[in-house]
């Protein structure tokens, strides 16, 4: 019963989140999305609805075999997401924590991104 109330209650908090947080061509949304095993990163431009790049411990290069949802593979994803978006010349963003706290895996990697050149 916690789990599903600690979902609604992220959910709830997200959705408060999205009424301000809005990706733009210029200055694209960073979602982040943690499940119990792997860690995803999307960059969303929402007045076109188009996903821009996006970056996951799923993928071979950066999750490997035995990947987890930890904070060393919140930080590849991040340093990911960062080399792959400024291949498309852009360098801005707004981050979009999706409802998590911003502590421990978000904070990884948001500052793995910014590391890599994101500017937030």
């Amino acid at each position: 019963m916690a789990l599903r109330d600690r979902k609604i209650i992220r959910h709830r908090i997200h959705t408060r989140i999205r009424k301000r947080v809005s990706g733009t061509a210029e200055r694209p949304r960073l979602a982040v999305h943690f499940s119990g095993k792997h860690v995803y990163a999307q960059v969303i431009d929402d007045d076109a609805g188009k996903t821009l790049v996006s970056a996951a411990t799923t993928e071979e290069k950066i999750g490997g075999k035995k990947a987890g949802a930890n904070r060393a593979s919140a930080e590849k994803v991040g340093k990911a997401i960062a080399e792959r978006l400024l291949s498309k010349k852009v360098d801005k963003v707004i981050f979009d924590r999706g409802g998590f706290l911003y502590h421990g895996k978000v904070k990884a990697l948001a500052d793995a991104a910014r590391e890599g050149g994101l500017k937030f």
